[in-house]
């Protein structure tokens, strides 16, 4: 009788085991669905969205921890949770980070800033950012900063290529009169002299604060306060430039000319070295608009001109796009884009800057990505959807 009554225990124990079991598994499924809705909803590109969340089962509570830069996704969550009868414990933390002590205003400091998608130096470069790039700080970890770029992206910055600020010291450097660098590359001098001391390289796109001028000099002042002299005909006054901005296929054309021969970089977004969206990125910048950083998010801006390989449709400055196309079984994948320059070539940055052509009996015919081609975009005289207009948007300067 005992044999059969402790049978009968090890067997009901098992049952009621395995169906606890079964339950804390329907229960992290519901929990786990409801995470993954709200990052569809609200960050589906982890590139430039934060929603790093887990739920932890603990008894009849659920301990949500991670970090998000999205206050209204966390409290969707949270709202799910509740309409699911989910009973949890908070441990969510929201960026900005309260470490920073409301220093969660940053400006790129160095001519070319390499972020990085881990904060360590032999991690990824995702992407650059130039001098005097705005971003915001999320958080502080060993000297390494998390940040999110004008277009959004996030990456890892080290101590090193960044100033922070407070918001109001912020909008006191927003307020001050601006130039920006147009040379390919260049020098900063000690003096206006450039015979003087170095105290910085130079690229395109750089952006300082504008202290006088001095004979064919411009004074300037670099985000972390040093002061230096930039030549006048390397340079532009900032409000000018952006008065003159016209672009154009020939202005997007001559860009693309200035870059020829740029070295290929992964990660690279600035004249020192570009990937093939970083390429296509900078010319636009260099024109007064900020496209989305990578081609896979490029291809979803501007408006759509070709499918078909019917190359007499494009203009000069339209974007081409190269890939995978979607299947029943896996979706579209972008991996490749140029811009088109008429004549049927197309440059971009593959190895290094070059042109290739569609035409089977040119030169430069490029087969390999005739055959990948999936589509064109045209972003002149078409609506801006996903991109920035430094004309409209003071990213800059108020």
């Amino acid at each position: 009788m005992r044999r059969y009554w402790n049978g009968f225990l090890a067997v009901f124990c098992l049952t009621l085991f395995t169906s606890c079991l079964s339950e804390e598994k329907e229960g992290n499924e519901v929990l786990n669905k409801l995470i993954e809705e709200t990052k569809q909803e609200f960050a589906p590109d982890q590139r430039v969205a934060l929603l790093n969340l887990e739920l932890v089962p603990m008894g009849s509570k659920t301990l949500i921890k991670g970090e998000s830069n999205l206050p209204d996704a966390v409290n969707a969550l949270k709202e799910k949770l509740k309409e699911n009868n989910v009973f949890y414990t908070d441990s969510i933390q929201l960026l900005p980070s309260a470490e920073l002590q409301g220093k969660t205003y940053g400006l790129i400091t160095i001519s070319v800033a390499n972020l990085r998608g881990k904060p360590s130096h032999s991690s990824e470069l995702v992407t650059q950012a130039t001098l005097g790039t705005p971003v915001e700080i999320l958080k502080e970890e060993d000297s390494w900063y998390l940040i999110q770029t004008p277009d959004h992206y996030l990456s890892w910055v080290d101590g090193g290529g960044i100033s922070s600020f407070s918001k109001e010291d912020f909008l006191k450097w927003k307020a001050t009169n601006k130039v920006i660098f147009t040379k390919t590359m260049g020098q900063a001098f000690s003096a206006p002299d450039q015979n003087s001391q170095v105290v910085s390289d130079m690229v395109a796109g750089g952006i300082l604060e504008l202290i006088g001028e001095e004979n064919s000099f411009y004074k300037v002042k670099f985000p972390d306060g040093r002061m230096a002299f930039i030549n006048k005909n390397e340079s532009q006054d900032y409000d000018a430039w952006l008065a003159a901005l016209d672009p154009s296929q020939e202005s997007l054309v001559n860009t693309s000319m200035d870059l020829m021969g740029v070295p290929y970089l992964w990660g690279g977004t600035s004249t020192k070295g570009v990937d093939c969206s970083g390429f296509t990125k900078t010319i636009y910048f260099l024109n007064g608009m900020v496209l989305p950083r990578d081609a896979s998010q490029q291809i979803h801006t501007g408006a759509t001109v070709d499918k078909d390989k019917n190359f007499d449709q494009l203009q000069p400055g339209d974007l081409l796009f190269f890939g995978k196309p979607a299947t029943e079984t896996s979706k579209e994948r972008v991996v490749h884009v140029g811009m088109w320059i008429g004549n049927n070539e197309f440059i971009h940055s593959a190895g290094r800057v070059h042109i290739s052509s569609v035409d089977k009996e040119a030169d430069n015919f490029d087969e390999y990505n005739l055959n990948r081609y999936l589509r064109s975009n045209r972003y002149l005289k078409e609506p801006m959807d996903g991109l920035i207009e430094l004309a409209k948007t003071p990213v800059f300067k108020d």
